[in-house]
């Protein structure tokens, strides 16, 4: 039985609110259970010096956690003077995915900025921001498209992710922490629309794994991103 009660193949509540803030030119919160990120998008006229006169765009992302999105308060990353490892990693994994499905070409030499604040944490939280700072990206590119300012429509295809692991030796999908911090194995998915690999993250937490059990995993991972991609229809419908 998982903590939750819920399947070993079911995904938490989720929801999609859009257009949650007045600046940025695209946002969304997206909760994932007790998960909750704030995902926004801003638009510059301008791409890294090392893209100056190239014709391409570039997507890039920034993540934080609140210092009480968890159950003891965090400092600021900001107080200490320089950011985690793992915020880093992290927020080099969001931009490097959404990349993956967007076309530079057609963005054209601007920049997309997606943040990403968790303002409560209960495992997921990159899989979360993924997944919302897709839609918040594709809220951003339908006003450069309305306006005119992109002739074809740069996103390719659907963007998001899912956390699958074996948990009290059953693989399960979408961990949230109870199940995160005693998981014999974690992995993290992202995948496009088409169900196309973006990337995945596995390790053995205190168990090793077959190659059935990752396949096992896999499967979980199509069936929840498959339902992600339809919140996220829902959302920009």
């Amino acid at each position: 039985m998982r903590p939750s009660g819920r399947n070993l193949d079911s995904i938490r509540t989720i929801s999609i609110e859009p257009d949650v803030t007045k600046h940025a030119e695209g946002s969304c919160m997206i909760s994932m259970g007790d998960t909750k990120v704030l995902c926004t998008a801003s638009l510059e006229d301008r791409t890294p010096p090392f893209l100056r006169n190239t014709g391409l765009g570039w997507v890039t992302a920034e993540y934080g956690m609140l210092p009480r999105s968890t159950n003891t308060r965090m400092r600021r990353e900001a107080a200490s003077g320089k950011q985690q490892g793992r915020t880093v990693e992290i927020q080099r994994l969001i931009g490097r995915a959404l990349r993956a499905c967007v076309d530079r070409s057609a963005l054209g030499e601007r920049q997309i900025t997606i943040d990403c604040d968790v303002i409560q944490a209960d495992g997921g939280t990159r899989c979360a921001a993924i997944t919302g700072g897709w839609v918040a990206l594709r809220l951003a590119v339908n006003k450069l498209l309305k306006a005119g300012d992109v002739v074809s429509d740069p996103i390719t295809d659907h963007l998001a992710a899912v956390s699958c692991g074996i948990y009290a030796g059953q693989p399960v999908l979408d961990l949230d922490y109870a199940e995160d911090s005693t998981a014999g194995v974690d992995g993290n998915f992202i995948l496009l629309g088409t169900g196309r690999l973006v990337e995945v993250q596995m390790s053995a937490e205190g168990a090793t794994f077959s190659r059935m059990e990752m396949d096992q995993l896999l499967n979980l991972a199509e069936k929840g991103v498959s339902e992600l991609v339809a919140a996220q229809k829902a959302a920009v419908a």
